[in-house]
C-alpha cells in the first residue's frame, strides 16, 4: 500500500500535465490555422492585384506598339505629302503662301501625336494610382464576401459596393455598430489619400417604401447616403469638402429585381472615387 501512494500521485500528475499540454496545443493549432487563413486570403488578393496590373501592362504594351505604326504612317505621309507639295509648286498648279498653309496643317499632325502620347501616358499614371487604391482597400477589408462588400475598377473609375445588411437594419438607414467597423477600414485608406474626393450614393431595390417621414425610396436612399458621410465626418475625421451624398432609389440597379437574391445585391451603398480633372491634366504638363 505505502509504495502504491506515491505510484498513484505520480500517474495523477502525469495526466495532469498531458491535459494541460494538450490544450495549449490545441489552442496554439488553432492560431496556427488561423494565420493560415489570413496568408492565403492575402495570397489571393495579391494574385488577383498583380494579375490585373499584367493585363494593363500588355494592353499599354499593345497601345504603345499600335501607337509607334501611327507614327510611322504619319512620318511617311508627310513625306509624300511635302514632296507632292513642291512638285505641285513647280507646276504652278497651288501658290508658295497655299503650300506653306498645308504645310502648317501636316506639321500639326505631328503635334497632336505628341499630346496623344501624353495623353497615353496619364492614362496609365491614372490607372496604376487607381490600382494602389485598390489594393490597398482588400488589403485592409480583408476577407468580407464579396456579396457582402465589392471593389472594382470600371472605366478608370473606383467603386466600393458595400451590401445594406452590412451597414443598416431593414428598411432603416441608421448605421448599425457592427458597420463601424467596415467603414473604419475604408476611412482608413481614405484618410491616407487626402486629395481624393468620392461620392456616397445609396440605392434601393424597387420594392415601394414609406414610413415615418420618408415617403418612398428616394428619401430612404438619401438618409442612408448622409448617414454614412456623417460617420465617415464626426467618427473617422474626414474632410466634409471632399465628400458628397446622392440618393439613386431603385433606378440604378445592378441585376433584375424579380428574385429576392436581386433585390438583396441591389439594396447596397456605393462609395464612388471621383476621377479628379485637374490632377489628371496636370499630369499632361511637362515634368520637371
Amino acid at each position: 500500500m505505502k509504495l502504491r501512494l506515491p505510484l498513484l500521485t505520480v500517474v495523477a500528475s502525469l495526466f495532469l500535465f498531458s491535459c494541460v499540454s494538450s490544450k495549449k496545443f490545441k489552442a496554439e493549432q488553432a492560431k496556427n490555422e488561423a494565420l493560415n487563413t489570413t496568408y492565403v486570403n492575402v495570397q489571393q488578393t495579391l494574385k488577383e492585384c498583380t494579375d490585373a496590373r499584367d493585363a494593363a501592362n500588355r494592353k499599354n504594351g499593345d497601345l504603345q506598339k499600335e501607337n509607334d505604326n501611327l507614327k510611322e504612317q504619319v512620318a511617311f505621309l508627310k513625306e509624300n505629302n511635302t514632296q507632292a507639295l513642291k512638285q505641285l509648286q513647280d507646276l504652278s498648279v497651288i501658290s508658295a503662301s497655299q503650300a506653306e498653309s498645308i504645310k502648317k496643317s501636316l506639321d500639326n499632325i505631328g503635334s497632336k501625336d505628341v499630346y496623344i502620347q501624353g495623353l497615353q501616358s496619364a492614362i496609365s499614371r491614372r490607372d496604376s494610382l487607381n490600382m494602389v487604391l485598390v489594393m490597398n482597400l482588400k488589403g485592409v477589408i480583408g476577407n468580407l464576401d464579396d456579396e457582402d462588400i465589392n471593389i472594382k475598377i470600371d472605366k478608370g473609375v473606383v467603386y466600393i459596393d458595400i451590401s445594406d445588411k452590412l451597414l443598416f437594419k431593414s428598411g432603416r438607414y441608421e448605421i448599425t455598430p457592427q458597420a463601424k467597423t467596415v467603414l473604419g477600414k475604408v476611412a482608413q485608406v481614405l484618410k491616407n489619400q487626402p486629395d481624393i474626393e468620392f461620392m456616397v450614393e445609396g440605392h434601393t431595390d424597387n420594392v415601394p417604401y414609406r414610413s415615418g417621414v420618408l415617403l418612398d425610396n428616394w428619401d430612404l436612399s438619401v438618409k442612408r447616403a448622409t448617414s454614412v458621410v456623417r460617420i465617415l465626418q464626426n467618427e473617422y475625421q474626414l474632410d466634409p469638402s471632399k465628400m458628397a451624398a446622392a440618393g439613386r432609389s431603385e433606378y440604378k440597379p445592378l441585376t433584375d429585381n424579380a428574385t429576392a437574391e436581386g433585390r438583396a445585391a441591389n439594396r447596397r451603398t456605393r462609395i464612388v472615387i471621383l476621377p479628379q480633372l485637374d490632377q489628371f491634366f496636370q499630369l499632361l504638363e511637362p515634368q520637371s
